[in-house]
C-alpha cells in the first residue's frame, strides 16, 4: 500500500466512524420519536422503518452501474448529502407524509453510501491489507454507533421535540462530514483497478447483472449472505427481542444491556479475531460462524426452558447476543474482501451493490418473518428455524469453498506461497499436469521441457 493510499483510507475510515457516531444519536430512538414524540402512532413508526428498506431496494439495483461508470467518490458524496437532507427532514417533519418522505431520502442515501465506501476501501487497500481495512471499518462503525447512542441517551427528552431536532441535526452534520472527507480524497487508481471505471458505456446495468449471475461463486455467496443476514441481523429488533421479553421475561433495560454486550464483544474482540482468521480459508471461517451462531440460538432458546428464572433467562439472552457479536467480528474481515476478490475490476461497484441489495432484502424479510412468528406465539418453531438457518450457513460456507480459487479463499497464504488446499477442480487439473512430467522423469529425461510444453 502506498502512502497516498494509506492517507486516503484513514480519511475514509474517519468519515465513516463519524457518520456512525451520528447514527447512534438517532437510530435507537427512531421508533419512540415517530410514535410518541411526534404522536403519529406505532403503525406510522413501523411504516417509517419499512420505508428505509424499500428505499434501499429501489436504489441499489442502479447504484453499482453508476459507481462503475462514474467512480465511488461522487456516489459516496451524493449519498452523504441525501442522507443529511433526509435526517434533518426527519427531525423537522411533524406529519405522516413528511416523515415517510424524509425516511425514504435518508434510507436511499444510506444505501448508496455502503457500496460506494466498500469500493473506495478496495481501491485504497491491497490484497494483503484488505481484510484488515474492512475489519477496521466494522470496528469503527460499531464503536461510533455505541458511543453516539450513549451521548444520544443523555440528550434525549421524550417530552421535548426540540431535543430530537438536535439529535437529527447532529446526525445530518456527521453525514456532511463524511461527504467532505470523501470529497477531499485524492487517489490515483492503482494498477490492479486501472479499469474500474469504464468510460465507453459498454458495460450497462444489464450486462453487469448478466455477468454477475454467470459467476457461480458470487451467486452462492449472495445466497449465503441472505441466510446469514436473515439469521442474525434480521432478528435483533424483531423475533429475538420479542422472544427475550415474552418468553425469557427479560426487561427492556436488560435487552439494552444485551445489545451493548453485542457491540462490546465486537469492539474488544475484532482485532484478536482478525489475527486468528486472516490467514485461514475464508470459506472455513464462514462455516465456523454458522456453528457459533447455532450455539447462540441454542443458548437463546435455553432462556425459555427454566420457567420463573429471570436471572438465568437474562444471562442466556446476553450470552446469545455476545456470541452473535463474536460471529460478526469473524465475518467483517472475510465476506466483504471476498466480494472484492470475486469481482472483475470493471464490475466492482456492481458486485458490492448486489451484495448490499442481498443484505437489505434479508433485513426487510427477516424482521417481518420474525415478527409474524412472534405474534403467533410460535417461539419454539422460531428458535428451531433459526438453528437450521445457522447450520445452513455452515453447509453453504463449505460448499462455497469448492467454487473459490486458492487466492480467493486464502489470499495471504497464496501471496506468501503457503500451502493452501485447492478446490477439487484445481486438484484434478494439477494431477493431469503432473502425470506427463512424472512419466518423463521415470525415463530419466529432464522434466523442464515437458512442463514448458504443457
Amino acid at each position: 500500500m502506498t502512502t497516498a493510499m494509506g492517507a486516503a483510507l484513514r480519511r475514509i475510515q474517519l468519515g465513516n466512524a463519524l457518520s456512525a457516531f451520528g447514527n447512534g444519536f438517532t437510530v435507537p430512538f427512531l421508533f419512540v420519536y415517530v410514535a410518541q414524540v411526534r404522536d403519529l402512532g406505532a403503525n406510522t413508526a413501523g411504516l417509517v422503518l419499512a420505508t428505509f428498506a424499500v428505499a434501499a431496494l429501489v436504489v441499489l439495483p442502479f447504484t453499482g452501474r453508476v459507481i462503475d461508470r462514474r467512480g465511488p467518490l461522487s456516489v459516496a458524496v451524493a449519498g452523504a448529502v441525501a442522507a443529511a437532507v433526509g435526517s434533518m427532514g426527519l427531525g423537522l417533519a411533524a406529519s405522516e407524509p413528511l416523515v415517510i418522505a424524509a425516511a425514504g431520502v435518508l434510507g436511499a442515501g444510506m444505501a448508496v453510501i455502503q457500496p460506494a465506501l466498500a469500493t473506495l476501501i478496495v481501491w485504497c487497500s491491497s490484497t494483503a491489507t484488505r481484510s484488515r481495512a474492512f475489519a477496521m471499518q466494522f470496528f469503527l462503525s460499531n464503536l461510533g454507533l455505541g458511543v453516539g447512542g450513549l451521548f444520544g441517551g443523555l440528550l434525549v427528552d421524550t417530552s421535548s421535540p426540540s431535543s430530537f431536532v438536535r439529535l437529527f441535526a447532529i446526525d445530518a452534520a456527521m453525514f456532511l462530514v463524511l461527504g467532505a472527507a470523501v470529497a477531499t480524497v485524492r487517489l490515483a487508481k492503482t494498477p490492479v483497478f486501472a479499469d474500474a471505471v469504464p468510460t465507453d458505456g459498454s458495460l450497462g446495468a444489464r450486462g453487469g447483472w448478466r455477468a454477475l449471475f454467470r459467476d457461480r461463486a458470487m451467486v452462492r455467496l449472495c445466497v449465503l449472505g441472505f441466510v446469514m443476514f436473515f439469521a442474525c441481523y434480521g432478528q435483533f429488533e424483531s423475533g429475538l427481542s420479542a422472544f427475550a421479553v415474552e418468553v425469557a421475561h427479560v426487561s427492556p433495560a436488560m435487552l439494552g444491556v444485551a445489545l451493548a454486550a453485542n457491540t462490546a464483544v465486537i469492539v474488544v474482540a475484532q482485532f484478536v479475531v482478525l489475527k486468528l482468521v486472516e490467514r485461514r480459508r475464508r470459506s472455513r471461517v464462514i462455516a465456523l460462524v454458522g456453528l457459533v451462531w447455532t450455539a447462540a440460538w441454542v443458548v437463546a432458546g435455553s432462556a425459555g426452558l427454566v420457567p420463573g428464572s429471570q436471572v438465568l433467562g437474562t444471562a442466556a439472552i446476553i450470552s446469545a447476543y455476545a456470541l452473535f457479536g463474536l460471529g460478526e467480528s469473524m465475518l467483517s474481515p472475510t465476506v466483504a474482501p471476498l466480494v472484492a476478490d470475486l469481482a472483475p475490476p470493471s464490475l466492482l461497484g456492481q458486485y458490492n451493490s448486489a451484495f448490499s441489495l442481498v443484505k437489505q432484502l434479508a433485513l426487510a424479510i427477516g424482521p417481518a418473518v420474525g415478527g409474524l412468528m412472534a405474534g403467533a406465539g410460535l417461539y419454539g418453531t422460531y428458535i428451531a428455524s433459526l438453528i437450521v438457518c445457522s447450520l445452513g450457513v455452515t453447509v453453504l460456507g463449505l460448499r462455497l469453498g469448492r467454487r473459490l480459487t486458492a487466492g480467493q479463499d486464502n489470499p495471504l497464504r497464496a501471496l506468501a506461497g503457503g500451502s493452501v488446499p485447492a478446490p477439487r477442480k484445481e486438484l484434478k487439473e494439477l494431477k493431469e499436469l503432473k502425470e506427463p512430467v512424472e512419466a518423463v522423469e521415470a525415463e530419466g529425461r529432464p522434466a523442464g521441457t515437458v512442463t514448458a510444453a504443457v
